[in-house]
């Protein structure tokens, strides 16, 4: 088997289930300073039990999302040695910051947030909390800008045929960087909104499926409640709220993503060209965008892709604002790229059985093409659900009906869907490159690297099988057990969070708390 092949399996595998945990953390972290900044400023009990409800699933969430990153780091060194020892001058240093700075400022705020209540001043405390959220997003910014590196190469020098770094300034703001974090943090909020939207839709449903709520002639919410149980009024309210703040950042991730999501694929167009000619199929110079396009699955090549459906003018408008200026295709591109960066890989022994292979520089269309258009299709699924839902619910409550709330809860899925569909396509769009050159430069100060000589040299294909299935293995127990938790405390509700609203017993004959996390309240 091919080990570079391998080796991209394992850390592809790895990084889309890291980041499934990333845009949660990003997004509902932010969602949960809110709620507890408006717990400090106006002693509300349903914005308490907003703060600590949200609080816990984003805890969990945050716990799994450092136990599955952690495997990125190692993987550098030990399957992509050549790649480290190559880019390590460059890339190590925003990855440095980001161990060094984010993350130590993150998990430490986190920690006296974690510990604090009743014990910080209240404004103390939510800081604590703001702190340790405004360090994860600083956290995704400087992994975001060692990978748009990788995109775009800038700030370095050519040192005997490696880059070193000569100006972290322009690494920092290297435009890959600046549009790609804007575009992730969006589609971050993007997911939090969903997933607020899809939790509360199942809880406002089950008040009224349980007769806890009704609604009047005019279907308008009559709230009730129980005695007991921590299902009162503000339990509705708790709810209430959380579909609404939902269903407004849920809109607005969305919107945000759209116009950074143009504003990134101009400069992709630009500075990756084959990449997002491959996404539109645009075998052809032209100005239309392709809505469907088919081939033969598994065959990147032109010959065998039909265009049904195109848009005129909008692939022009998409990549220079105007209806009428053609777009490279894949056929124009593919000359300049072998003119370039040659026809064949060299014949040096990183390449091992591989050299003297002719380099494809056309990425697999089939992955780009679709890729590009799930991230846009689930991601306008969920502004779509978002609109939807905000005038079902405008009477205050939920339709009773378990069709809808069974799409509510699903729809959750749909922004996770986007962001990876996205991840998906800007990786893989990269190839052949695991270090794309960048064309502003003059031909003979650009760097690259093809992903064949980014592999350990020493590394066989049973280890790395071994540690990919050792690695699926752990990340599908970890998986189980992150929904069977945030399952377990959706169903239980806020109650999960605040035991003291309920008169039951606490304690095993032990004396140990039942609640794995209760410590964190």
């Amino acid at each position: 088997m091919d080990i570079v092949e391998i080796a991209r399996w394992q850390f592809g595998i790895t990084t889309v289930y890291h980041f499934m945990m990333v845009p949660l953390t990003l997004g509902l972290g932010a969602v949960v300073v809110w709620f507890n900044l408006q717990w400090v400023r106006r002693r509300r009990p349903e914005d308490l039990r907003l703060t600590k409800f949200w609080g816990k699933l984003f805890l969990i969430n945050f716990i799994m999302g450092v136990a599955t990153g952690l495997v990125q780091e190692f993987q550098f060194g030990m399957a992509w040695s050549e790649y480290s020892r190559f880019v390590g001058d460059v890339f190590g240093a925003p990855l440095a910051m980001e161990g060094l700075l984010a993350f130590f400022v993150e998990s430490t705020f986190l920690g006296l947030w974690i510990f604090g209540w009743d014990k910080l001043r209240p404004a103390v405390h939510v800081a604590c909390l703001a702190m340790a959220v405004i360090a994860s997003w600083l956290s995704a910014f400087f992994i975001i800008v060692a990978n748009s590196w990788m995109q775009h190469p800038v700030g370095y020098e050519i040192v005997d045929g490696r880059p070193i770094l000569n100006d972290i300034g322009a690494v920092l703001t290297n435009s890959t960087a600046v549009v790609a974090i804007i575009h992730t943090l969006f589609g971050a909020i993007a997911v939090a909104g969903s997933f607020l939207l899809g939790i509360a839709w199942y809880k406002l449903w089950r008040r009224r499926a349980d007769g806890l709520d009704t609604v009047d002639a005019d279907g308008v919410v009559v709230v009730g409640e129980l005695p007991t149980g921590g299902r009162d009024r503000t339990d509705y309210r708790v709810w209430w709220r959380s579909l609404r703040v939902g269903i407004l950042i849920g809109i607005i991730g969305f919107l945000g993503t759209a116009f950074s999501g143009h504003a990134q694929a101009q400069l992709m167009i630009h500075q990756q060209p084959l990449k997002m000619a491959s996404a539109e199929a645009a075998c052809h110079d032209g100005t239309a965008f392709s809505v469907l396009t088919i081939g033969s699955p598994g065959d990147a090549s032109c010959d065998n892709a039909h265009t049904l459906l195109e848009v005129p003018g909008l692939l022009s408008f998409l990549a220079y604002n105007n209806f009428t200026t053609d777009v490279a295709g894949l056929n124009t591109l593919q000359p300049e790229y072998e003119q370039e960066y040659g026809t064949n890989l060299a014949d040096d022994e990183l390449y091992g059985d591989r050299a003297g292979e002719q380099i494809e520089y056309q990425p697999l269309m089939e992955v780009t093409y679709w890729g590009f258009r799930l991230m846009i299709t689930f991601g306008g699924l969920a502004a779509v659900a978002c609109v939807g839902a905000w005038w079902l619910t405008r009477k205050g409550t939920v339709p009773l009906s378990k069709g809808l709330m069974g799409l509510g809860v699903v729809g959750i899925l749909a922004p996770f869907g986007a962001n990876v569909a996205g991840w998906v396509f800007t990786e893989m769009g990269r190839q052949p490159f695991v270090v794309a050159p960048n064309p502003d430069l003059p031909l003979d100060q650009r760097i690259f690297m093809f992903t064949e000589a980014a592999v350990s040299p020493n590394v066989t294909a049973g280890e790395l099988l071994f540690s990919l299935g050792s690695l699926l293995l752990l990340y599908g127990v970890l998986m189980v057990v992150e929904v069977a938790l945030i399952a377990k405390y959706v169903r239980t509700g806020v109650v999960a969070a605040m035991p003291e609203l309920v008169e039951h017993e606490d304690h095993d004959d032990d004396g140990s708390r039942d609640d794995v996390l209760a410590f964190a309240y």
